[in-house]
Protein backbone atom coordinates (compact mmCIF):
# COMPACT_ATOMS: atom_id res chain seq x y z
CA UNK A 1 0.00 0.00 0.00
CA UNK A 2 1.24 3.43 -1.18
CA UNK A 3 2.20 6.44 1.47
CA UNK A 4 0.70 9.47 0.62
CA UNK A 5 3.37 12.28 1.16
CA UNK A 6 2.06 15.09 0.05
CA UNK A 7 -0.24 15.40 3.20
CA UNK A 8 1.16 17.33 6.48
CA UNK A 9 1.09 14.03 8.13
CA UNK A 10 1.96 11.14 5.76
CA UNK A 11 -0.12 8.43 5.82
CA UNK A 12 -1.88 5.20 3.96
CA UNK A 13 -5.15 5.75 6.36
CA UNK A 14 -7.25 8.70 3.82
CA UNK A 15 -6.64 10.62 6.94
CA UNK A 16 -7.74 13.53 4.77
CA UNK A 17 -11.27 11.77 4.95
CA UNK A 18 -11.99 12.40 8.07
CA UNK A 19 -11.15 16.29 8.93
CA UNK A 20 -11.76 16.16 12.36
CA UNK A 21 -9.31 13.69 12.92
CA UNK A 22 -6.39 15.31 11.03
CA UNK A 23 -7.09 18.62 12.66
CA UNK A 24 -6.66 17.04 16.31
CA UNK A 25 -3.19 15.06 14.58
CA UNK A 26 -2.26 17.98 12.96
CA UNK A 27 -2.62 19.84 16.32
CA UNK A 28 -0.62 16.89 17.97
CA UNK A 29 2.07 17.14 15.84
CA UNK A 30 4.05 20.65 17.02
CA UNK A 31 4.03 19.12 20.40
CA UNK A 32 5.66 16.01 19.45
CA UNK A 33 8.16 18.19 17.19
CA UNK A 34 8.84 20.06 20.33
CA UNK A 35 9.28 16.75 22.72
CA UNK A 36 11.68 15.66 19.65
CA UNK A 37 13.70 18.84 20.06
CA UNK A 38 13.89 18.93 23.75
CA UNK A 39 14.23 15.20 24.27
CA UNK A 40 15.33 13.63 20.78
CA UNK A 41 19.21 13.32 19.99
CA UNK A 42 20.92 16.22 21.49
CA UNK A 43 22.40 18.71 19.69
CA UNK A 44 21.08 17.15 16.54
CA UNK A 45 18.99 19.40 14.91
CA UNK A 46 21.30 20.80 11.60
CA UNK A 47 22.71 16.96 11.09
CA UNK A 48 21.96 15.81 7.46
CA UNK A 49 21.85 12.20 8.23
CA UNK A 50 21.87 8.75 5.75
CA UNK A 51 18.42 7.51 7.10
CA UNK A 52 15.77 5.01 4.96
CA UNK A 53 12.34 6.34 5.16
CA UNK A 54 8.72 3.91 4.17
CA UNK A 55 7.46 4.61 1.18
CA UNK A 56 5.16 1.55 1.21
CA UNK A 57 4.25 -1.16 3.76
CA UNK A 58 4.58 -3.68 0.96
CA UNK A 59 7.62 -5.85 2.47
CA UNK A 60 9.33 -5.95 -1.03
CA UNK A 61 10.90 -2.07 -1.51
CA UNK A 62 9.07 -0.24 1.50
CA UNK A 63 11.70 2.18 2.07
CA UNK A 64 14.04 4.54 0.68
CA UNK A 65 17.53 5.50 1.46
CA UNK A 66 18.76 9.65 1.46
CA UNK A 67 20.17 12.33 3.31
CA UNK A 68 17.16 13.86 5.91
CA UNK A 69 17.84 16.20 8.77
CA UNK A 70 15.95 14.55 11.69
CA UNK A 71 13.72 17.25 12.50
CA UNK A 72 12.34 17.00 8.88
CA UNK A 73 11.79 13.47 8.78
CA UNK A 74 8.41 12.89 7.85
CA UNK A 75 6.98 10.74 10.72
CA UNK A 76 3.59 9.22 9.61
CA UNK A 77 1.30 6.80 10.16
CA UNK A 78 1.72 3.44 8.45
CA UNK A 79 -0.42 -0.29 8.69
CA UNK A 80 -0.27 -3.32 6.95
CA UNK A 81 -2.77 -3.98 4.03
CA UNK A 82 -6.56 -5.04 5.50
CA UNK A 83 -7.30 -8.62 4.55
CA UNK A 84 -10.93 -8.23 3.85
CA UNK A 85 -11.26 -11.98 4.64
CA UNK A 86 -9.01 -12.24 7.85
CA UNK A 87 -10.97 -13.63 11.33
CA UNK A 88 -10.01 -13.62 14.61
CA UNK A 89 -8.01 -16.42 15.51
CA UNK A 90 -8.38 -17.76 18.83
CA UNK A 91 -10.48 -17.08 22.30
CA UNK A 92 -13.72 -16.89 22.26
CA UNK A 93 -14.41 -14.66 19.38
CA UNK A 94 -11.97 -17.23 17.14
CA UNK A 95 -13.45 -17.44 13.83
CA UNK A 96 -15.35 -14.14 13.43
CA UNK A 97 -14.76 -11.22 11.58
CA UNK A 98 -11.55 -9.46 12.98
CA UNK A 99 -13.08 -5.89 14.88
CA UNK A 100 -12.34 -2.12 12.74
CA UNK A 101 -14.38 0.05 15.19
CA UNK A 102 -13.29 -1.13 19.16
CA UNK A 103 -16.21 -3.13 20.75
CA UNK A 104 -17.43 -0.99 23.61
CA UNK A 105 -16.79 -3.96 26.42
CA UNK A 106 -13.07 -3.95 25.36
CA UNK A 107 -12.37 -0.16 25.19
CA UNK A 108 -10.45 0.45 28.61
CA UNK A 109 -8.40 -2.90 27.87
CA UNK A 110 -7.33 -1.80 24.42
CA UNK A 111 -6.40 1.67 25.20
CA UNK A 112 -4.71 0.20 28.33
CA UNK A 113 -2.67 -2.08 25.86
CA UNK A 114 -2.00 0.83 23.45
CA UNK A 115 -0.89 3.01 25.70
CA UNK A 116 1.91 0.69 27.37
CA UNK A 117 3.15 0.17 24.05
CA UNK A 118 3.37 3.63 22.91
CA UNK A 119 4.85 4.85 26.05
CA UNK A 120 8.17 2.49 25.47
CA UNK A 121 8.97 4.44 21.83
CA UNK A 122 9.52 7.95 23.13
CA UNK A 123 11.11 6.35 26.28
CA UNK A 124 13.83 4.52 23.98
CA UNK A 125 14.21 7.86 22.38
CA UNK A 126 15.42 9.53 26.05
CA UNK A 127 17.42 7.16 27.08
CA UNK A 128 19.59 7.40 24.55
CA UNK A 129 19.38 11.25 23.30
CA UNK A 130 23.64 11.70 24.63
CA UNK A 131 25.02 8.74 22.71
CA UNK A 132 25.40 10.25 19.65
CA UNK A 133 28.08 12.50 21.59
CA UNK A 134 30.56 9.71 22.23
CA UNK A 135 29.34 7.28 19.06
CA UNK A 136 32.33 5.06 17.82
CA UNK A 137 31.73 5.70 14.01
CA UNK A 138 29.47 7.43 11.84
CA UNK A 139 28.46 4.19 10.76
CA UNK A 140 27.03 3.20 14.31
CA UNK A 141 26.05 7.06 14.91
CA UNK A 142 23.76 6.68 11.94
CA UNK A 143 22.34 3.61 13.20
CA UNK A 144 21.72 5.09 16.47
CA UNK A 145 19.27 7.84 14.73
CA UNK A 146 17.38 5.38 12.39
CA UNK A 147 16.20 3.72 15.35
CA UNK A 148 15.44 7.04 17.03
CA UNK A 149 13.66 8.07 13.77
CA UNK A 150 11.73 4.56 13.58
CA UNK A 151 10.64 5.06 17.06
CA UNK A 152 9.10 8.29 16.51
CA UNK A 153 7.49 6.30 13.88
CA UNK A 154 6.05 3.69 16.28
CA UNK A 155 5.07 6.31 19.00
CA UNK A 156 3.18 8.09 15.93
CA UNK A 157 1.49 4.46 15.12
CA UNK A 158 0.06 4.07 18.85
CA UNK A 159 -0.91 7.76 18.61
CA UNK A 160 -3.06 7.54 15.68
CA UNK A 161 -5.21 4.61 16.77
CA UNK A 162 -6.02 6.78 20.32
CA UNK A 163 -6.87 9.96 18.63
CA UNK A 164 -8.92 7.73 15.86
CA UNK A 165 -10.86 5.31 17.97
CA UNK A 166 -10.62 6.58 21.57
CA UNK A 167 -12.16 9.94 21.61
CA UNK A 168 -11.48 12.49 24.60
CA UNK A 169 -9.56 9.70 26.34
CA UNK A 170 -7.22 8.73 23.72
CA UNK A 171 -6.42 12.30 23.46
CA UNK A 172 -5.26 12.88 26.70
CA UNK A 173 -3.62 9.94 26.19
CA UNK A 174 -1.46 10.81 23.79
CA UNK A 175 -1.07 14.26 25.36
CA UNK A 176 0.76 12.28 28.65
CA UNK A 177 2.91 10.24 26.25
CA UNK A 178 4.82 13.48 26.02
CA UNK A 179 4.70 14.59 29.51
CA UNK A 180 6.08 11.33 31.00
CA UNK A 181 9.85 11.18 30.86
CA UNK A 182 12.37 8.16 31.17
CA UNK A 183 13.84 8.24 34.44
CA UNK A 184 11.73 11.55 35.96
CA UNK A 185 11.18 10.81 39.90
CA UNK A 186 8.01 12.49 39.20
CA UNK A 187 6.30 11.15 35.59
CA UNK A 188 8.74 8.48 34.90
CA UNK A 189 7.67 5.86 31.74
CA UNK A 190 5.24 2.87 32.61
CA UNK A 191 7.34 0.44 32.22
CA UNK A 192 10.88 -0.19 34.53
CA UNK A 193 13.36 -1.24 31.76
CA UNK A 194 12.26 1.81 30.20
CA UNK A 195 13.67 4.27 33.03
CA UNK A 196 17.04 2.58 33.11
CA UNK A 197 20.00 4.31 32.21
CA UNK A 198 21.71 3.71 28.57
CA UNK A 199 24.96 5.64 29.10
CA UNK A 200 27.04 4.38 26.45
CA UNK A 201 27.68 2.15 23.85
CA UNK A 202 27.70 -1.19 25.42
CA UNK A 203 24.34 -0.40 27.14
CA UNK A 204 23.04 0.44 24.07
CA UNK A 205 23.93 -2.67 22.13
CA UNK A 206 22.51 -4.79 24.73
CA UNK A 207 19.58 -2.57 24.76
CA UNK A 208 19.00 -2.69 21.20
CA UNK A 209 19.57 -6.86 21.39
CA UNK A 210 17.42 -7.74 24.06
CA UNK A 211 15.14 -5.06 25.00
CA UNK A 212 14.35 -4.14 21.81
CA UNK A 213 13.46 -8.00 21.24
CA UNK A 214 11.11 -7.85 23.95
CA UNK A 215 10.00 -5.25 22.08
CA UNK A 216 9.45 -7.84 18.73
CA UNK A 217 7.22 -10.26 21.15
CA UNK A 218 4.63 -7.84 22.13
CA UNK A 219 4.16 -6.51 18.62
CA UNK A 220 4.05 -9.85 17.19
CA UNK A 221 1.42 -10.78 19.94
CA UNK A 222 -0.09 -7.38 19.50
CA UNK A 223 -0.37 -8.23 15.71
CA UNK A 224 -2.64 -11.33 16.40
CA UNK A 225 -5.15 -8.46 17.78
CA UNK A 226 -8.68 -8.67 16.98
CA UNK A 227 -8.87 -5.22 16.70
CA UNK A 228 -7.46 -4.88 12.95
CA UNK A 229 -5.78 -1.81 13.13
CA UNK A 230 -3.76 -2.51 16.11
CA UNK A 231 -2.86 -5.93 14.20
CA UNK A 232 -2.06 -4.05 10.93
CA UNK A 233 0.22 -1.13 12.69
CA UNK A 234 2.25 -3.46 14.89
CA UNK A 235 2.41 -6.05 11.45
CA UNK A 236 4.49 -2.56 10.00
CA UNK A 237 5.96 -1.41 13.06
CA UNK A 238 7.64 -5.20 13.19
CA UNK A 239 9.22 -4.46 9.60
CA UNK A 240 11.39 -1.75 11.03
CA UNK A 241 12.29 -3.42 14.54
CA UNK A 242 14.17 -5.94 12.68
CA UNK A 243 16.97 -3.45 11.92
CA UNK A 244 17.30 -2.53 15.84
CA UNK A 245 17.94 -6.33 16.87
CA UNK A 246 20.72 -6.06 14.01
CA UNK A 247 22.29 -3.23 15.64
CA UNK A 248 22.52 -4.37 18.67
CA UNK A 249 23.47 -8.14 17.58
CA UNK A 250 26.29 -7.11 15.29
CA UNK A 251 26.87 -4.39 17.63
CA UNK A 252 27.84 -6.88 20.28
CA UNK A 253 29.90 -8.84 17.76
CA UNK A 254 32.10 -5.95 16.90
CA UNK A 255 32.99 -5.50 20.61
CA UNK A 256 33.89 -9.50 20.76
CA UNK A 257 35.83 -9.03 17.34
CA UNK A 258 38.18 -6.42 18.61
CA UNK A 259 38.51 -7.34 22.48
CA UNK A 260 39.49 -11.27 20.75
CA UNK A 261 41.67 -9.49 18.02
CA UNK A 262 43.67 -7.62 21.37
CA UNK A 263 43.24 -11.09 23.20
CA UNK A 264 45.50 -12.76 20.70
CA UNK A 265 47.89 -10.21 19.61
CA UNK A 266 48.80 -9.67 23.42
CA UNK A 267 48.48 -13.27 24.29
CA UNK A 268 46.54 -12.12 27.39
CA UNK A 269 42.74 -11.75 28.83
CA UNK A 270 43.55 -8.81 31.05
CA UNK A 271 42.80 -6.18 28.29
CA UNK A 272 41.46 -3.05 29.98
CA UNK A 273 45.07 -1.82 29.99
CA UNK A 274 44.76 -2.02 25.76
CA UNK A 275 41.35 0.24 25.56
CA UNK A 276 38.69 -2.17 25.07
CA UNK A 277 35.71 -4.44 26.80
CA UNK A 278 36.83 -7.95 28.71
CA UNK A 279 34.57 -10.82 27.89
CA UNK A 280 34.01 -10.88 31.76
CA UNK A 281 32.20 -7.30 32.09
CA UNK A 282 30.40 -8.08 28.75
CA UNK A 283 29.06 -10.82 30.24
CA UNK A 284 27.90 -8.75 33.52
CA UNK A 285 26.25 -6.11 31.18
CA UNK A 286 24.57 -9.15 29.26
CA UNK A 287 23.32 -10.59 33.00
CA UNK A 288 21.81 -7.41 33.69
CA UNK A 289 19.62 -6.34 30.32
CA UNK A 290 18.37 -9.88 30.02
CA UNK A 291 17.09 -9.81 33.46
CA UNK A 292 15.55 -6.29 33.04
CA UNK A 293 13.82 -7.05 30.14
CA UNK A 294 12.51 -10.44 31.26
CA UNK A 295 10.57 -8.31 33.54
CA UNK A 296 8.95 -7.03 31.10
CA UNK A 297 6.56 -9.84 30.11
CA UNK A 298 4.85 -9.64 33.58
CA UNK A 299 3.74 -12.03 36.24
CA UNK A 300 4.38 -15.79 35.40
CA UNK A 301 0.94 -17.03 35.95
CA UNK A 302 -1.58 -13.81 34.74
CA UNK A 303 -5.12 -13.60 34.58
CA UNK A 304 -4.89 -10.52 32.41
CA UNK A 305 -3.03 -12.63 30.21
CA UNK A 306 -5.87 -15.03 29.83
CA UNK A 307 -8.33 -12.43 29.63
CA UNK A 308 -6.62 -10.86 26.51
CA UNK A 309 -6.55 -13.82 25.04
CA UNK A 310 -10.38 -15.16 25.69
CA UNK A 311 -11.67 -12.11 24.65
CA UNK A 312 -9.17 -11.92 21.37
CA UNK A 313 -7.26 -8.72 21.89
CA UNK A 314 -3.49 -10.20 22.32
CA UNK A 315 -2.54 -13.45 21.13
CA UNK A 316 0.49 -15.81 21.03
CA UNK A 317 3.76 -15.44 19.04
CA UNK A 318 2.49 -16.27 15.67
CA UNK A 319 -0.46 -17.62 16.72
CA UNK A 320 -1.65 -19.11 13.52
CA UNK A 321 1.49 -21.30 13.70
CA UNK A 322 0.46 -23.05 16.64
CA UNK A 323 -0.78 -26.76 16.30
CA UNK A 324 -3.66 -26.47 18.67
CA UNK A 325 -7.30 -25.62 19.30
CA UNK A 326 -6.61 -21.83 20.07
CA UNK A 327 -8.90 -21.98 22.97
CA UNK A 328 -6.93 -23.17 25.25
CA UNK A 329 -9.79 -24.18 27.26
CA UNK A 330 -8.61 -27.36 29.34
CA UNK A 331 -4.77 -27.05 28.52
CA UNK A 332 -1.72 -26.90 30.81
CA UNK A 333 1.48 -25.90 30.63
CA UNK A 334 4.55 -25.88 33.51
CA UNK A 335 6.04 -23.09 34.18
CA UNK A 336 8.91 -21.78 36.47
CA UNK A 337 7.79 -20.41 39.97
CA UNK A 338 8.76 -19.77 43.94
CA UNK A 339 7.27 -21.56 46.56
CA UNK A 340 8.53 -21.33 50.01
CA UNK A 341 11.96 -19.79 49.03
CA UNK A 342 12.11 -22.60 46.59
CA UNK A 343 12.64 -22.67 42.47
CA UNK A 344 9.72 -25.17 41.52
CA UNK A 345 8.03 -26.26 38.40
CA UNK A 346 4.08 -26.10 38.62
CA UNK A 347 1.55 -26.75 35.78
CA UNK A 348 -1.08 -24.71 35.38
CA UNK A 349 -3.70 -23.73 33.10
CA UNK A 350 -2.29 -22.81 29.76
CA UNK A 351 -4.64 -19.32 29.82
CA UNK A 352 -2.56 -18.16 32.91
CA UNK A 353 0.41 -19.06 31.59
CA UNK A 354 0.70 -17.05 28.36
CA UNK A 355 3.36 -14.59 29.42
CA UNK A 356 5.42 -17.00 30.29
CA UNK A 357 4.73 -19.09 27.05
CA UNK A 358 6.06 -15.47 25.34
CA UNK A 359 8.56 -15.29 27.57
CA UNK A 360 10.15 -18.73 26.84
CA UNK A 361 9.77 -17.69 22.98
CA UNK A 362 12.39 -14.51 24.20
CA UNK A 363 14.58 -16.45 25.49
CA UNK A 364 14.49 -19.19 22.52
CA UNK A 365 15.56 -16.17 20.45
CA UNK A 366 17.56 -14.30 22.89
CA UNK A 367 20.00 -17.57 23.13
CA UNK A 368 20.36 -18.01 19.22
CA UNK A 369 22.33 -14.80 19.23
CA UNK A 370 24.60 -15.82 22.18
CA UNK A 371 25.10 -18.79 20.35
CA UNK A 372 26.50 -16.35 17.35
CA UNK A 373 28.35 -14.39 19.67
CA UNK A 374 29.76 -17.42 21.14
CA UNK A 375 31.03 -18.91 17.78
CA UNK A 376 32.66 -15.94 17.13
CA UNK A 377 34.74 -16.04 20.57
CA UNK A 378 35.86 -19.63 19.71
CA UNK A 379 36.77 -19.06 16.29
CA UNK A 380 39.11 -16.52 17.33
CA UNK A 381 40.46 -19.23 19.25
CA UNK A 382 39.16 -18.78 22.78
CA UNK A 383 37.31 -20.82 25.34
CA UNK A 384 35.10 -18.28 26.76
CA UNK A 385 31.66 -19.07 26.74
CA UNK A 386 28.37 -16.04 27.10
CA UNK A 387 25.65 -17.46 28.58
CA UNK A 388 22.24 -16.27 29.37
CA UNK A 389 21.38 -16.50 33.58
CA UNK A 390 18.37 -18.31 34.89
CA UNK A 391 15.13 -16.83 33.89
CA UNK A 392 14.57 -15.93 37.95
CA UNK A 393 18.00 -13.73 38.23
CA UNK A 394 17.73 -10.62 39.36
CA UNK A 395 14.13 -10.37 38.76
CA UNK A 396 11.87 -7.10 40.27
CA UNK A 397 8.35 -8.26 38.81
CA UNK A 398 6.86 -11.66 39.28
CA UNK A 399 7.19 -15.03 41.12
CA UNK A 400 11.07 -14.46 41.59
CA UNK A 401 11.03 -10.94 42.29
CA UNK A 402 13.35 -9.31 45.55
CA UNK A 403 14.68 -12.92 45.45
CA UNK A 404 18.86 -13.64 45.68
CA UNK A 405 19.04 -16.72 43.02
CA UNK A 406 22.81 -17.11 40.86
CA UNK A 407 22.98 -17.00 37.27
CA UNK A 408 22.77 -20.72 37.33
CA UNK A 409 19.45 -21.14 39.16
CA UNK A 410 20.69 -21.62 42.76
CA UNK A 411 18.79 -19.78 45.64
CA UNK A 412 21.24 -18.46 47.56
CA UNK A 413 21.76 -16.17 51.53
CA UNK A 414 22.10 -12.91 51.75
CA UNK A 415 25.61 -13.32 52.41
CA UNK A 416 26.28 -15.21 49.56
CA UNK A 417 24.68 -12.88 47.14
CA UNK A 418 26.50 -9.88 48.51
CA UNK A 419 29.62 -11.76 48.06
CA UNK A 420 29.13 -12.67 44.19
CA UNK A 421 27.29 -9.51 43.38
CA UNK A 422 29.78 -7.78 41.59
CA UNK A 423 30.93 -10.73 39.63
CA UNK A 424 27.74 -11.15 38.00
CA UNK A 425 25.98 -7.74 37.75
CA UNK A 426 27.89 -4.48 36.34
CA UNK A 427 29.58 -2.49 39.32
CA UNK A 428 30.35 0.98 39.45
CA UNK A 429 33.85 0.22 38.62
CA UNK A 430 32.89 -1.49 35.40
CA UNK A 431 31.13 1.19 34.70
CA UNK A 432 33.42 3.63 35.14
CA UNK A 433 35.74 1.92 32.93
CA UNK A 434 33.33 1.35 29.91
CA UNK A 435 32.22 4.99 30.00
CA UNK A 436 35.96 5.87 30.34
CA UNK A 437 36.60 4.31 26.58
CA UNK A 438 33.74 6.52 25.48
CA UNK A 439 35.57 9.01 23.79
CA UNK A 440 34.55 11.81 21.91
CA UNK A 441 32.61 10.44 18.88
CA UNK A 442 34.42 9.87 15.64
CA UNK A 443 33.28 11.63 13.12
CA UNK A 444 35.73 10.96 10.16
CA UNK A 445 34.19 8.57 7.55
CA UNK A 446 35.70 5.06 7.47
CA UNK A 447 37.30 5.46 11.22
CA UNK A 448 36.09 3.58 14.39
CA UNK A 449 37.00 3.91 18.14
CA UNK A 450 39.93 1.61 19.80
CA UNK A 451 37.69 -0.78 21.09
CA UNK A 452 35.09 -1.74 18.03
CA UNK A 453 35.77 -3.49 15.15
CA UNK A 454 34.44 -1.88 12.00
CA UNK A 455 30.76 -3.97 10.76
CA UNK A 456 31.27 -6.56 7.82
CA UNK A 457 29.16 -4.62 4.91
CA UNK A 458 28.05 -0.65 5.21
CA UNK A 459 24.52 -0.04 5.08
CA UNK A 460 22.04 -0.31 1.86
CA UNK A 461 25.87 -2.00 0.54
CA UNK A 462 27.49 1.99 0.89
CA UNK A 463 31.84 1.76 0.74
CA UNK A 464 33.46 1.24 4.03
CA UNK A 465 34.31 4.68 4.40
CA UNK A 466 30.51 6.44 3.02
CA UNK A 467 29.82 9.55 5.10
CA UNK A 468 26.47 8.50 6.42
CA UNK A 469 26.52 11.80 8.64
CA UNK A 470 27.00 15.05 7.42
CA UNK A 471 27.56 17.83 10.21
CA UNK A 472 26.31 21.35 9.33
Amino acid sequence: MAIDYSQLIPNNVDLSSDRRLQRALENWQPRFLDWWKDMGPDGTQAYEVYLRTAISTDSNGWANFGFVRMPEYRWGIFLADRDPERQIAYGDNKGKPVWQDVPGELRSTLRRLIVTQGDTEPASVEQQRLLGKTAPSLYDLRNLFQINVEEGRHLWAMVYLLHAYFGRDGREEAEEMLVRHSGDPDKPRILGAFNEATPDWLSFFMFTYFTDRDGKYQLASLAESGFDPLARSCRFMLTEEAHHMFVGETGITRILQRTCELMKEHKTDDVRSLGVIDLATMQKYLNFHFSVSLDLFGQEASTNAANYYTMGVKGRFLETRIDDDHLLTNATYEIDTAEDGRIVKKTVPALQALNERLRQDYIEDCAKGVLRWNKAIERAGFNFEMKLPHRAFNRRIGAFAGMRISPDGRVLSAADWAAHEGKWLPTDEDRAYVTSLMGPAVTEPGKFAHWIAPPARGINNQPGDFEYVRFN
